[in-house]
Parts: C-alpha cells; sequence; structure tokens
C-alpha cells in the first residue's frame, strides 16, 4: 500500500514550508512517528514524523525546495491491507470514472468545500489535540466534521489519533451521513471563522506583489551582502503583512516592580533548589498580563474582517506567545496554552521549558499556534522602550522595557520623596480597528496595576 506525505501546515498564516533536510531516502525503512525530514518555515525549523511504518519509495522535492502547504513531498510503501486517502486520490487520477465505487467521488462541490474549511479548523484547533495531515486528509474525503473527528478514541502517542483508528472508525459508521441530503450535511459542519479568509487569501502571495522593489547596485565598492535565509525572509514578509492590515496604536506606561522584586528575591532560593533553574521576572509579569485579559477580555480577540461587517471573535482561553530570540538572528513565538488555569510556578516551569527547546528547534507543531495574545522583552537587550508589531491574527501585543533602578516620586503624609525603585517601560501595541484607545489605556494600566500591588 502506498501512502502519500505532505507538506504540513505549520501555523495558522503559513502557506508553504522549505525542504532543510531528508533525514531518509528512497529504499530506506522508517518506523511510525520516526523523522523523515526537517521543514523551515518563518515559525519554526521542524521535524516531520512519518505516519506509517514502511519503506520510502520516492521523493518528489530536493533539500532547499519551497513547497505549498498540502503538496505531496513524498511517499511510503506500508504492509497495510486498508486503503488511505492518498491511495483514493491517486485512483481518481489514473483509473476510469466508472471504476471508482466510492460515494466520496459523487459528493457535490459545495460539501468539499465545507468540509475543506473543517479541516483548517482541526488543523489549527488550539485544544492541545494533534491531527496528522494523513488524519485530515482522510477526515476530509470522508465528510468527517471536527467535532465528529474529535469524538474518535486515539491509540497512537499521547492519545492521536491514526490512519488506523479513523479507518477503523469509518468501518463501523453507518452510511446514513452519506445518504443524507445536501442541506442537512452542510448543517453538520459549522462554518469556519478567520481560518477560512487566510486560506482563500494566501499572505505570502499578497505580500509578494504589493512589497516595494528597491534597485541596488551591487558593484558598489565596500558593500557586503547576507542572503535572508528562509525565518528570516517569512518573518520580514509577516512584518509587513501585519502593519498593513492592523492600524497599529501604542499605549505606553511605566511599571513599579519593587514589590515584584521583593517577592522573587525571597522565593529565589528555594526555587531553584527545588526547580533546578533561576525564578526571572517573566512568570509575574505573565501573571498579571492573564489577570488583565480576563478583566479585558476583548483584548483577548481575533478579528474576521472577512466578514461585513467585521465580526470579533472572543477567546474562551488564553494562550499566551512569548517570543524567544534564536541563535542564528531569527524569532519564534512559541505558545503556553491554557496559561489562564496555571499558577505562578506553573508559568515559570512553561516558560523554561519552552525557550529551552526553542533555541535547539525542538518544538512540536502545537507549540508555535493557536496563541492568543503575545509579550516581547526588548528589555532583555537593555532597551528602555520598544513598538513592537502585532503578531496576526492577535489583536494586541506586549513590549517590556529593561528593568532598572529608577528615581520614583513617593507621596506620603510626611511629604513627597524621591527615591530608587525597581520600574519598567511596558509598550502595548494594538490594532485600532478593535481595540479604541480607551481600552488599550486601561489594559495598559490594569497590567501595571497588578505589577506594582503584587502579594505573594
Amino acid at each position: 500500500m502506498s501512502v502519500e506525505i505532505v507538506m504540513p501546515k505549520m501555523g495558522e498564516s503559513i502557506m508553504e514550508g522549505t525542504i532543510l533536510k531528508w533525514h531518509k531516502q528512497p529504499g530506506d525503512t522508517v518506523e511510525v512517528d520516526e523523522t523523515i525530514l526537517e521543514i523551515s518555515t518563518d515559525k519554526v525549523d521542524t521535524e516531520v514524523p512519518s505516519p506509517e511504518a514502511g519503506v520510502v519509495s520516492e521523493l518528489l522535492f530536493k533539500e532547499g525546495d519551497v513547497v505549498e502547504v498540502g503538496k505531496v513531498i513524498a511517499k511510503l510503501e506500508t504492509n497495510g491491507s486498508a486503503k488511505s486517502v492518498s491511495d483514493k486520490q491517486v485512483m481518481e487520477i489514473q483509473e476510469p470514472v466508472k471504476e471508482v465505487s466510492s460515494p466520496v467521488i459523487e459528493t457535490p462541490v459545495e460539501i468539499k468545500s465545507e468540509v475543506k474549511h473543517e479541516k483548517l479548523i482541526a488543523a489549527n484547533n488550539g485544544d492541545g489535540k494533534f491531527y496528522s495531515p494523513l488524519v485530515l486528509n482522510i477526515a476530509q474525503k470522508e465528510g468527517i466534521g471536527f467535532s465528529e473527528l474529535e469524538k474518535i478514541a486515539g491509540t497512537g502517542i499521547g492519545g492521536r489519533v491514526s490512519k488506523k483508528d479513523i479507518l477503523n472508525y469509518l468501518s463501523s459508521r453507518t452510511s446514513v451521513t452519506i445518504e443524507t441530503p445536501k442541506s442537512e450535511v452542510k448543517t453538520e459542519i459549522p462554518k469556519p471563522v478567520i481560518q477560512q479568509k487566510i486560506e482563500i487569501k494566501p499572505e505570502t502571495q499578497e505580500r509578494k506583489i504589493q512589497m516595494p522593489q528597491q534597485k541596488i547596485d551591487y558593484n558598489e565598492e565596500g558593500l557586503s551582502v547576507m542572503e535572508f535565509d528562509n525565518i528570516r525572509q517569512k518573518m520580514a514578509e509577516h512584518m509587513i503583512f501585519s502593519t498593513r492590515v492592523s492600524p497599529h496604536v501604542q499605549a505606553i506606561a511605566e511599571c513599579d516592580l519593587t514589590n515584584v522584586d521583593k517577592v522573587r528575591t525571597a522565593m529565589g532560593e528555594e526555587f531553584l533548589l527545588k526547580e533546578g533553574f533561576k525564578l526571572s521576572y517573566m512568570p509575574f509579569i505573565c501573571e498579571a498580563v492573564i489577570k488583565a485579559l480576563k478583566d479585558f477580555p476583548l483584548i483577548n480577540s481575533i478579528i474576521d474582517d472577512s466578514a461585513v461587517p467585521y465580526k470579533a471573535i472572543t477567546r474562551n482561553s488564553i494562550n499566551l506567545g512569548i517570543a524567544v530570540a534564536m541563535d542564528n538572528g531569527g524569532l519564534i513565538v512559541p505558545v503556553i496554552h491554557n496559561s489562564d488555569g496555571m499558577n505562578l510556578i506553573g508559568i515559570a516551569r512553561s516558560l523554561n521549558d519552552l525557550a529551552k527547546r526553542a533555541r535547539i528547534k525542538k518544538l512540536t507543531l502545537n507549540e508555535i499556534q493557536g496563541g492568543t495574545f503575545s509579550i516581547t522583552n526588548f528589555g532583555v537587550f537593555g532597551n528602555d522602550v520598544g513598538i513592537p508589531i502585532i503578531n496576526q491574527p492577535q489583536v494586541a501585543i506586549l513590549g517590556l522595557g529593561s528593568i532598572k533602578k529608577r528615581p520614583v516620586v513617593i507621596e506620603t503624609e510626611e511629604g513627597d520623596f524621591v527615591v530608587p525603585r525597581k520600574t519598567m517601560i511596558i509598550t502595548l501595541s494594538f490594532d485600532h480597528r478593535l481595540v479604541d484607545g480607551a481600552l488599550g489605556g486601561m489594559f495598559t494600566m490594569r497590567i501595571a496595576h497588578y505589577l506594582e500591588n503584587y502579594k505573594n
């Protein structure tokens, strides 16, 4: 049996990936979840595991090739008896139509379109579940919506739904769904929200058309030329896209971290002994941001600008994205999912783990997508103030300046005094289509309030 391996979708706005390295060559054996290749996108460099055990029969692209999401990049021969979705797709092309008895071929185009969008939502689901491209393709072809897919019990690693799981489910599934009238099928599949727009209008194509072109004389003496690698190129395009889509407005506040510093110092020694790493200021800041997002949930939203009028979709959970600088100069934003359910220690553990694995390119797909609000810390390089760019499709991002002792005026009953205090300047960049100045300003000051009045 032949299984097709496709270029996976590595984020909400990713439309293509670059093949960095093939770990397997034609004729090599491969086990389930064993790495076949490494790919690179503007979000992350990552390894792609094999969905099945078998022998690599064909590699369709070379190292360095840029491939669109969903395209077949390799083929795998297995000893399985059940036909995969990839087999069905090949049959549709190579065999006469009269020999294909699968009722999926007769499904109306409208229904296929709805299923395709449902697949996109599943691939970007933020609830912690991950479905391989192979499983999603099978669900697409068989008309399985995400609400039905998540009910299938998985036997793979971490409860992952494997190809065998979904094929076993299909074998016991009745034909009622196939015979259901078109109108009823549509009602079973929820319509996509933001992901639909992202797929219909590929960002990479729009960017390349609208990016300004500059003519450089490379023969000029004294020039040193550095070609952008794939991550830097995609990041540049994503930043241009963000500034073009969102009208950026900023609110800036100075936060007194003296109380936070006292608690951190008191906890520091015991924390280091128990956890094995130092307690930084970042967990305290994340905790304050989470509290402020609960107070102002509209900041934890995304905008569906494909609708007329626009729609604001507020997320039920808070997934914090934390920007991490890579050793090669790139930037990646791993996500702490469901951070609103964590205490200070849990946040600190997640931050330490994600940052370490981000720098060695060991993050999983789920750990780089689904963010609802982002934080970037340019203060770690000594900068006092910075103006960050929103990480689409979010509506706001918080920038952190350096933490320094600064002179602060303290009002007391005996008079005003200038004293040294540990302070930090924070900058909130927000999308003015949804967040007005009042909301952005109040949210920024609420973060400052929680930090200044921190109690253990």
